[in-house]
This record gives structure tokens, C-alpha cells and sequence, in this order.
């Protein structure tokens, strides 16, 4: 074999090694990017998913914490409800009181009109006043018991969210 016949044989053989080498190296560069692609999809996807999950959790409690602002005003309504209820009762008991007072005074003053003597119109008046006095405290006693138990019931509603919101809280920690 000549030497030319060598050189070109020696030049395919680079050729085709040369060819196969950069045919691995596309080989391997696909691949690559092949492999490179699948995990930035994957991490996408991964990525997608825990957006996604964040979403929900935020909308979730987005729901709940409106849910419980509309609970605590609810709360607040009903306790609202309920003073005004118990306000107008104690006006009309102290209005009827003091009607049967007045209605009394004047009694005892028709009758003092009758009397026949200073003594009867000072006894007349005594025992008005002690009457008087006898029932403005039992009413003053009626009244504040009445007032703390209004006060308690009116409280109850705002309590219960008060109890709720720390149990609710005490779990988020």
C-alpha cells in the first residue's frame, strides 16, 4: 500500500472516529439536556404544587378569619340586643315604682287632709317616710341585682367569642 493510499486510509479513519466522538458528544449534549429539562419540569411542577397548596391555606384562612369577624359582630348584635331589652325592662319596673310611690305619697296626703290632729298628721308622715325609706332600699337592692344579672346576660354572647378565639388561637400555636 502506498503512502497516499495509508494517509487517506489514516484520514477516514480520523474522519469516522472524529464522527463517532462528536455524534457521542451530541449524543451526550441531548441527553444532558433531555435530563436537564425533566428536572426543571419536575421542580416546576413541585413548585406549582406548593404555590398552589399556599394558595388554598391562604384562602382557607382568609375563610375563617372572615367567618370568625362575623361571628364576633353577631356576638356583639345579640349582647346589644339583649342590654336594650333589659334596659327598657329595669326603665319600666323604676317607672312603675315610682308611679306606686307618687300614688302613695298622695294617698297618705288626702288622708292627712282628713286628720283631726297634729299627732295623726305626724304619725301619718312618719310612717310615710319610713315606708319611703324601706322601699327605696329593697328597690335599690332589686335594682342592682337586677343591673348585674342584665349585665352578665348582655356579656355572655362576647364571652363565648372570647373563649372561642382563644381556644382557636391557642391551637394555631
Amino acid at each position: 500500500m502506498t503512502t497516499k493510499a495509508k494517509m487517506t486510509e489514516a484520514a477516514a479513519a480520523i474522519n469516522e472516529a472524529a464522527a463517532q466522538a462528536a455524534s457521542k458528544g451530541l449524543e451526550q449534549t441531548v441527553a444532558g439536556l433531555k435530563d436537564g429539562m425533566a428536572q426543571a419540569t419536575a421542580g416546576f411542577e413541585t413548585t406549582q404544587a406548593k404555590v398552589k397548596e399556599g394558595i388554598e391555606k391562604a384562602m382557607k384562612t382568609t375563610e375563617e378569619l372572615f367567618a370568625f369577624g362575623q361571628g364576633n359582630l353577631d356576638a356583639f348584635m345579640k349582647s346589644s340586643q339583649i342590654w336594650a331589652a333589659g334596659m327598657q325592662d329595669l326603665s319600666k319596673q323604676a317607672a312603675a315604682t315610682t308611679q306606686a310611690n307618687f300614688d302613695e305619697a298622695v294617698s297618705v296626703f288626702k288622708t292627712m287632709s282628713t286628720v283631726k290632729s297634729p299627732k295623726d298628721a305626724m304619725d301619718l308622715q312618719a310612717d310615710l317616710g319610713r315606708k319611703s325609706l324601706e322601699k327605696a332600699v329593697a328597690e335599690t337592692g332589686r335594682l342592682t341585682d337586677a343591673s348585674l344579672k342584665l349585665a352578665e346576660q348582655a356579656m355572655a354572647p362576647i364571652t363565648a367569642r372570647v373563649t372561642l378565639a382563644s381556644e382557636k388561637f391557642a391551637k394555631a400555636v
